[in-house]
């Protein structure tokens, strides 16, 4: 059963009661006005979840009530329906141009009534669900930066790393359905850091073995800030085994070879790529070809062998030169 809120506009008392009552059964709360005066002073206390009104009504008719609720912005969303008794194509056409959800002819039948409005309810919470997913990932973004402003490696880290992963997961075949969980996960890869003091992360003298032990909690502590946010299940794994090497030597775990998630495998060597390419206070900065022999030195020991070969074939064919240009 819903327990969504349907305001309900219209002013024939019959009709309103009975689309009400037929509408409780179903589950919804339901709120109830005569005309479109009323109902504004019903949206002053109260948001409903979608809006059913009829036209013609005394005082204030649906278009001029429509108009009245698409001028507020904590209204603007509400999915709205237009009932109406009219068949005029003109009355149709203005209400599909002014921007409502749907129009309605009365007489409808109750399966037709409440498909449609389960049916705008669900795209609703589709939109709201998306425009969540879309700030959390700004939000966790813009954290994600902060890592790059206390290190030398500040230059676009993120992004390149992000976009490398997706042409690599791309030119490998890799499931659309994938990509969204390989993205996150490149994005927010580092987060963990935010917790890792300033002497420590940006100690240009060797790490103690405490301090060591510090920098290689940071994935489980990415994984923790995380968890819970449904949409990022999916990346737990890859943030959380992107430092495990091919030879068991990795952390936090000591995966070995294929026990890596492919995710993770990918993302450790195209972090790595980039690492090495930036300002470093602990090694030298590479060209991308030197990195991309020392990736290759290391296939089978640190990265996956077959990554490590189609890396190369991405280079071969000019399609990583535009990420990292060569330097001559």
């Amino acid at each position: 059963m819903s327990n969504e809120t349907i305001l309900i506009v219209e002013d024939n008392d019959s009709l309103r009661i009975g689309i009400s009552e037929m509408l409780t059964i179903e589950g919804y709360s339901v709120l109830a006005a005569r005309n479109g005066v009323e109902a504004v002073e019903i949206l002053k206390s109260n948001l409903p979840e979608l809006i059913l009104s009829d036209i013609m009504m005394p005082e204030m008719d649906g278009f001029d009530f429509y108009n009245q609720v698409r001028s507020h912005s904590e209204l603007f969303s509400i999915p709205f329906l237009f009932l109406t008794a009219r068949t005029d194509p003109e009355d149709s056409l203005h209400g599909k141009t002014l921007g409502a959800d749907d129009y309605l002819t009365k007489p409808i039948s109750r399966d037709e009534l409440v498909t449609t409005i389960r049916s705008r309810l669900n795209r609703s919470r589709q939109v709201k669900l998306a425009q969540v997913e879309q700030a959390y990932v700004a939000s966790l973004t813009l954290l994600a930066g902060a890592i790059e402003a206390r290190t030398l490696i500040s230059n676009q880290h993120i992004e390149r790393v992000t976009e490398t992963c997706l042409l690599f997961a791309g030119y490998l075949g890799w499931s659309e359905r994938s990509l969204p969980a390989l993205k996150f996960a490149s994005i927010l890869h580092d987060i963990g850091k935010l917790h890792i003091p300033d002497k420590i992360l940006l100690k240009e003298k060797p790490l103690s073995d405490s301090e060591w032990a510090e920098i290689k909690r940071h994935t489980l502590t990415g994984v923790e800030m995380i968890r819970g946010i449904p949409f990022l299940s999916e990346a737990i794994p890859i943030i959380r085994s992107h430092h495990e090497r091919w030879d068991g030597n990795g952390y936090p775990d000591g995966l070995t070879g294929p026990d890596i998630p492919a995710g993770a495998r990918m993302l450790g060597i195209v972090d790595s790529l980039d690492t090495m390419v930036s300002p470093r206070v602990y090694a030298n900065q590479l060209d991308p070809h030197q990195a991309l022999e020392e990736i290759k030195r290391l296939a089978g020991v640190k990265y996956d062998p077959a990554l490590v070969q189609a890396l190369g074939n991405l280079w071969l064919e000019g399609r990583l030169q535009k990420i990292y240009p060569e330097t001559h």
